[in-house]
């Protein structure tokens, strides 16, 4: 089979080893997942790169943590691009947002957030107490800004090559692990530059267009590689009405009238999936009832 035609798996993550060496590498391929983001938004063509970048990158990370919560990305910017979010869950369901102003066209990702900061979430999702590591902005592109991330706050030399277009988006991690004093054969010491010197011939279109076998497989046919089955990835919005309820009810019953009074209905729109949920005045007298929540049939958007 041709490289032109060896596509990977669609909406997919799969993980490698270097045998008896500690180097470990993963690569994912978004297709539907990722449509599912953009065709929610009318996102610039120069944002969907960058987040793109992002998303996949947030697939990578989440894939090593082997999360039970999730893992949440984010680029809070002081320029046209005020907020780029990406949450990936621990079983590789992901959803992104982006908040901006202006004309995008032909910027540079230092033009489009300004003087911004980085973060990582990870939020277990259990009622337990989230981690956030923040860094200022460093880097030309995603892909250095998560590499000096993991540099410093985690400590871990990690290498990073995303790619995305207004299909698909992929990405190829790399990370040297710590020395097994246990193996049974002695460490390579050139694996690590070997394998990354390697990896920096990768071109956009191989990273968007083929399987992780014959990326692996042109990239490291003299190496000794285990590669593990493929995980599923997909896009899955955690917003629901019932959420949304919810948090009405934490805001209370005098403001919720208040907006009710003004504005006829409440309406809440999800950033993330574009749904729109609308709570009326009989909505909001069930509501308060006893903390009652209408049922799934009554539900409208």
């Amino acid at each position: 089979m041709s490289d032109k035609q060896d596509f990977s798996i669609p909406d997919s993550l799969q993980r490698f080893l270097f045998e008896n060496e500690p180097v470990r590498g993963e690569l994912v391929h978004l297709d539907t997942a990722w449509r599912n983001v953009i065709e929610r938004h009318d996102y610039p063509e120069v944002l969907q790169t960058i987040m793109g970048e992002l998303t996949a990158a947030a697939v990578l990370l989440a894939a090593t943590l082997k999360l039970k919560g999730a893992l949440v990305l984010q680029v809070m910017g002081k320029g046209p691009v005020k907020l780029l979010v990406v949450e990936c869950s621990g079983d590789l369901k992901l959803r992104a947002t982006a908040k901006w102003s202006g004309e995008l066209a032909n910027m540079s990702l230092q033009e489009m957030v300004g003087n911004g900061q980085f973060s990582i979430t990870l939020d277990p999702k259990d009622g337990g107490q989230p981690y956030q590591g923040i860094v200022d902005l460093e880097g030309s592109s995603v892909a250095e800004i998560m590499q000096n991330y993991m540099s410093k706050s985690e400590q871990l030399e990690t290498r990073l090559w995303l790619a995305a277009d207004g299909k698909h988006a992929a990405g190829l991690l790399l990370q040297k692990l710590p020395d097994n004093a246990q193996a049974e054969q002695p460490v390579d010491d050139d694996t690590w530059a070997r394998a990354v010197m390697l990896a920096e011939t990768i071109t956009v279109e191989e990273l968007l267009s083929l399987s992780a076998k014959t990326m692996i497989h042109r990239l490291y046919h003299e190496e000794t590689i285990r590669l593990f089955d493929a995980q599923p990835v997909a896009f899955s919005c955690s917003c629901s009405r019932e959420n949304v309820a919810s948090m009405l009810k934490m805001l209370g019953k005098d403001e919720v009238d208040d907006i009710l009074d003004e504005l006829g209905t409440v309406d809440v729109h999800c950033e993330f999936c574009n749904q729109q949920y609308v709570f009326d005045k009989v909505d909001a007298e069930m509501l308060f009832l006893e903390a009652h929540i209408m049922p799934g049939g009554n539900t409208r958007h």
